[in-house]
């Protein structure tokens, strides 16, 4: 009988290219032969060199550039020792609370602390701070006074102007006035970084040097003392019609509905790309620069193809969940054209699609099938959406008044290509060392086209017993409200992926995602969902409850209670009434568990308890 190979761990993997992940220590700055590091970017994460994490790639960005890079993650908050291992970086200090926003990384919808985090090594929580972004950002300046410091990631992009955060219940000002960080960078940072670092790199931090330095570059957010100070600026937008002015952080505690408006602005802003936005915010202005242009196909086959060992660094010992899950997953686009109220994927990363080349792909995968820790399948090929690659806007996206692009139907301008999306599929699946091929990353059901190439592929080959579908809820007033497609499309969908497995011989099933708690919906609604399910007999493994994230438009609706047009709804804001919404579909959410009496596991036996939870 064959012995089974055994799977190397962290630490005695080989680096998969002959370059190591990028340094955490001095000694490692050593075997680079790196005197200094020129940028120190801090993390809320473990370091992965994993292209889904975004301070490795953002690092290793900045390599290929020519810029010496060291990497801290997950220190100790207490004192600045963690700061400080490699010393001062020549020219800034970037921060990010890590891949989520750290609130939510410690805390449920339901305010209850997390027992776990999928990015700590051990998967133990309590390994960043709460507000990491504030904490980091205030060590950083005692570490080392004078060196700039800029902010970035998730927490920082959707809370870059004044926000409601949901675990305080309170209005809070732009995040880039409570850490007092000199930059702060929104959406998807590479061109923004890059920037950043040759802007210091001319004018470096000392003598001569001023924060207005950083001003005015494209996806990024920092402060000024007025509106006239903006307008005033060689930066400056051209006219009136290039300049958003948001209610300011006044005019929202003052008026709920003011924070719908201002969110409904800068979402407008992230997908049109062309406007200013500003703030006042108390004695300051809060100026927020248009998005960055979005890379360019040949941009992103470039960043993709850095030498990523695809594995936590050799520093730690135990297993990082989510690194374990993505390991060999590939990235095929950026953006969502989806723009669902809930999600804040276009406030991130964008409307628009950005796509890499099929031969880029193709590359990524065949590096994988030499990797050491290589098993032969690839777990995922996507993006926000797995069917959105190659997808495109045929028409001008700055003029486009839609909130969305899928509904409540597809735009004629929306443009994307089934049959090169499975010739993709079909090529990777057929590379050799490609045991297995998966798609895990979702898909949008109203774009799948009725019997078309996309759906019978992916019944066909694709599907590994389950597909994970995000119909979110069945009521069309609830759904509308979400900017998801009428019910009768998911249903309709449904029939055709089962007839679709059928015709395969294959018995396959839909794991619906669904959300309780959204603004506008009510306990009746949620009964009729229940009702529909009962009658398939689904029993739901998950049902989120709806979490307010900072800066997207569900949470705007939480707060002011008005749905995108200002129309009174009705929410459920306490935690009663969010979690009987929870209850009617998932009935023992929250109850203490019934252990058994001894006897119910027969006479003269020991208790036992095991597997009762």
């Amino acid at each position: 009988m064959a012995r089974k190979k055994r799977i190397p761990t962290n630490a005695e993997c080989v680096p998969f290219f002959d370059e190591p992940a990028l340094p955490m220590t001095r000694e490692e700055m050593d075997a680079r032969g790196w005197d200094e590091i020129d940028v120190l970017l801090i993390s809320g994460d473990a370091h992965v060199d994993h292209p889904s994490f975004g301070v490795p790639l953002l690092g290793r960005w900045l390599v290929q550039h020519g810029f010496r890079v060291g990497i801290v993650a997950q220190p100790k908050w207490n004192d600045t020792t963690d700061f400080t291992v490699m010393g001062a970086p020549r020219l800034f200090v970037g921060v990010t609370a890590g891949t989520i926003d750290s609130m939510l990384a410690h805390h449920t919808t339901f305010k209850k602390k997390r027992s776990d985090d999928q990015y700590t090594p051990g998967g133990r929580a309590g390994a960043r701070p709460n507000r990491a972004s504030i904490v980091y950002t205030n060590l950083i300046r005692q570490a080392f006074p004078g060196i700039p410091v800029v902010i970035g990631g998730v927490e920082a992009s959707l809370r870059r102007a004044t926000h409601y955060d949901y675990w305080s219940d309170k209005i809070r000002r732009s995040i880039l006035l409570d850490s007092k960080a000199d930059l702060l960078v929104y959406g998807m940072g590479e061109l923004a970084i890059l920037d950043i670092a040759r802007r210091l790199d001319t004018n470096p931090p000392g003598p001569g040097y001023t924060p207005e330095t950083l001003h005015g570059i494209p996806g990024t957010t920092f402060a000024l003392p007025s509106l006239e100070a903006l307008k005033s600026a060689s930066y400056a937008p051209k006219d009136d019609d290039d300049l958003v002015v948001l209610p300011s952080y006044d005019d929202i505690m003052a008026d709920e509905k003011a924070l719908m408006k201002a969110t409904l602005s800068l979402e407008r802003q992230a997908f049109q790309g062309v406007r200013w936005a500003a703030e006042k915010c108390g004695n300051r202005l809060i100026a927020i620069a248009p998005p960055a242009r979005l890379l360019t196909t040949e941009e992103m086959d470039l960043l993709y193809s850095l030498p990523y060992t695809r594995i936590p660094h050799p520093v730690y010992t135990e297993d990082i969940p989510a690194a374990k899950m993505i390991q060999f997953s590939v990235t095929s686009h950026r953006g969502c054209a989806g723009s669902c109220s809930f999600c804040s994927i276009t406030m991130h990363q964008g409307r628009t699609i950005t796509s890499r080349s099929a031969d880029s792909i193709k590359k990524e995968v065949k590096t994988i099938t030499e990797h050491p820790q290589w098993r032969g399948s690839i777990t995922d090929v996507g993006g926000p959406t797995a069917n959105m690659w190659g997808s495109y806007c045929a028409d001008d996206p700055s003029t486009c008044k839609r909130a969305d692009c899928l509904t409540p139907n597809p735009c004629k301008h929306f443009k994307t290509n089934e049959g090169e999306q499975v010739e993709l599929l079909n090529s990777l699946r057929d590379m050799d060392g490609v045991k297995h091929l998966r798609i895990s990353s979702g898909i949008r059901y109203d774009m799948a086209e009725d019997g078309g190439e996309y759906i019978k592929s992916l019944v066909n080959d694709y599907v590994g017993g389950q597909l994970k579908i995000a119909p979110e809820h069945m009521s069309d007033k609830v759904l509308k409200l979400m900017r998801k497609p009428k019910f009768e499309k998911f249903e309709k969908f449904l029939s055709l992926f089962q007839q679709q497995s059928c015709d395969a011989g294959k018995e396959q099933y839909v794991i619906p995602y669904l959300i309780s708690g959204f603004p506008g919906c009510t306990d009746e609604d949620m009964q009729e969902l229940s009702a529909w399910l009962k009658e398939r007999n689904w029993k739901p493994q998950q049902v989120q409850c709806f979490i307010p994230t900072p800066g997207i438009v569900a949470t705007a609706m939480f707060y002011a209670s008005i749905d995108q047009y200002g129309r009174d709804i009705y929410v459920a804001r306490d935690q009663t009434a969010r979690l009987r919404q929870h209850r009617i579909l998932m009935p023992s959410h929250g109850k203490p568990v019934k252990r058994p009496k001894a006897r119910e596991f027969g006479k003269g036996r020991k208790k036992s308890y095991a597997g009762q939870r």
